[in-house]
């Protein structure tokens, strides 16, 4: 870590940002084929993935 300069995290922070950016617009432009092709059971997947992966670190931090 000792490595790391300013340089280094300015170009991280700019890739986040950029990359971060062009998922929003692809999901925007997508949007009405999402809505034809996939039920909205999407969020409750989500939710049950993160709730499953949260319980897995409480039990490994708690071992």
């Amino acid at each position: 870590m000792e490595n790391i300069t300013t340089g280094h995290w300015i170009f991280a922070g700019i890739f986040a940002v950029a990359f971060i950016s062009y998922l929003i617009y692809s999901y925007r432009k997508d949007l009405n084929l999402h809505k034809v092709h996939y039920k909205s059971g999407g969020i409750q997947v989500m939710l049950l993935i993160v709730i499953t992966l949260f319980v897995l670190f409480v039990f490994k931090r708690i071992m």
